[in-house]
């Protein structure tokens, strides 16, 4: 992405929100957009995955505040013609702003320093060239699908991926030959200047090379002269245990190679948790519904309850146990951050046989009539009146 590019990208527009939407908003609206265009639910549609690109990067700026914080400081003092210099200004000035964003490219590069930066050193006096920087890799997004036990105990999972590197078949040259030469319009720089008015130019990325600083005489007939290539590769990915559906985790230096000795990418990917038939989830607590019989709830009773992965646990019943109610088995959760468990939340509830015969009919029949005198809606009653 040229600089131009970058002041004049709206990442906003980009995800469909406002320039003062929050934090929860712009992950909103990433996690929809990125579910519609994923290349993985667009097979073969080159639009859907430019427009995944776009939304990646997008978020990578937007949903990072301190880079949020920069690009908005930089489009409202560049997006507007370029930087002015005051009265009396003097001389000439070259102003690169890849130094201000830390020389990053593509799709998900990070920034450098703030905005306070810029009189530090951004300006090049006597409109000398800017030696061409090296370039980290652009971030990779993936989502991987995991089972709830997974998810609470953490997993390797294959992931294959697809990401633009060095062309093998040039060896990331350009040229079939392995001899590109360096190139006549920016003398290897990558860049050129060009003018913005009251005595400032501005750079943008060499037309002739790309920014690459070099030009193919025999342009390598696998990467057509870029010298980046499309290749994949699957990994091995450690997903933490105690990971929650939805969550977005980040592994640094594992996306795409960087060009001319600069760092890799990150690889961001969406964990999606299948549910559990029976266990739930809450925070780092496990949750579970007991059914029980009317004759423990009443009387009490040690019960019997499954853990996940584990051996059951026996909980006791206190005498007059309400339906609905919920007990802790400590420790039978899922695991934290610090490798501590969580606690399984076991909730009561009563169960009422369908059909009633025999010597519990009239066991029942007989307690009703002991218990005629009492009312268990009365103090709802008296609730209502009072109100």
């Amino acid at each position: 992405m040229s600089t131009k590019d970058f002041i004049e990208k709206d990442y906003y527009k980009v995800l469909g929100v406002p320039k003062d939407a929050t934090e929860a908003e712009i992950k909103k609206a990433y996690r929809k957009l990125a579910r519609e265009f994923h290349p993985d639910a667009n097979k073969g549609n080159a639009k859907a995955e430019e427009r995944f690109k776009e939304i990646s990067e997008a978020n990578d700026v937007l949903g990072d505040p301190k880079k949020r914080k920069e690009y908005d400081e930089a489009r409202a003092l560049f997006g507007n013609g370029g930087f002015r210099p005051g009265p009396g200004a003097g001389g000439s000035f070259n102003f690169d702003l890849g130094d201000l964003f830390g020389g990053q490219g593509g799709a998900g590069g990070g920034f450098g320093g703030g905005i306070g930066d810029v009189f530090g050193g951004l300006f090049n006096r006597g409109g000398a060239g800017t030696r061409t920087q090296p370039r980290r890799g652009q971030d990779i997004e993936s989502e991987v699908t995991l089972s709830f036990m997974e998810a609470v105990d953490g997993a390797t999972v294959p992931l294959r991926m697809s990401s633009q590197s060095p062309c093998k078949a040039c060896s990331g040259t350009g040229d079939k030959n392995g001899t590109p030469r360096v190139c006549p319009t920016c003398v290897g720089t990558g860049q050129v200047a060009r003018g913005s008015g009251g005595g400032f130019s501005l750079t943008d990325p060499c037309p002739d090379c790309k920014g690459r600083g070099l030009i193919a005489e025999h342009p390598c007939e696998v990467c057509k002269g870029s010298g980046r290539a499309k290749s994949s590769r699957t990994m091995q990915v450690r997903i933490p245990a105690g990971v929650s559906d939805g969550q977005r985790i980040r592994l640094r230096g594992k996306g795409a190679p960087g060009e001319r000795g600069g760092p890799a990418g990150d690889l961001y990917v969406v964990v999606h948790v299948n549910p559990h038939p029976v266990f739930g989830r809450k925070g780092d607590n496990l949750t579970v519904t007991v059914p029980v019989t009317f004759a423990e709830a009443a009387l009490g009773a040690d019960i019997r309850v499954p853990t996940l992965g584990g051996p059951p646990v026996t909980l006791k019943l206190p005498p007059g146990t309400p339906n609905g109610r919920t007990m802790r088995a400590r420790g039978k959760g899922a695991v934290r951050k610090d490798g501590t468990r969580g606690d399984l939340l076991v909730t009561v509830e009563v169960s009422v046989p369908k059909d009633v015969s025999g010597k519990a009919r009239d066991a029942l029949e007989a307690y009703r009539e002991a218990t005629a005198g009492e009312d268990p809606r009365a103090e709802l009653f008296q609730a209502a009146k009072g109100a």
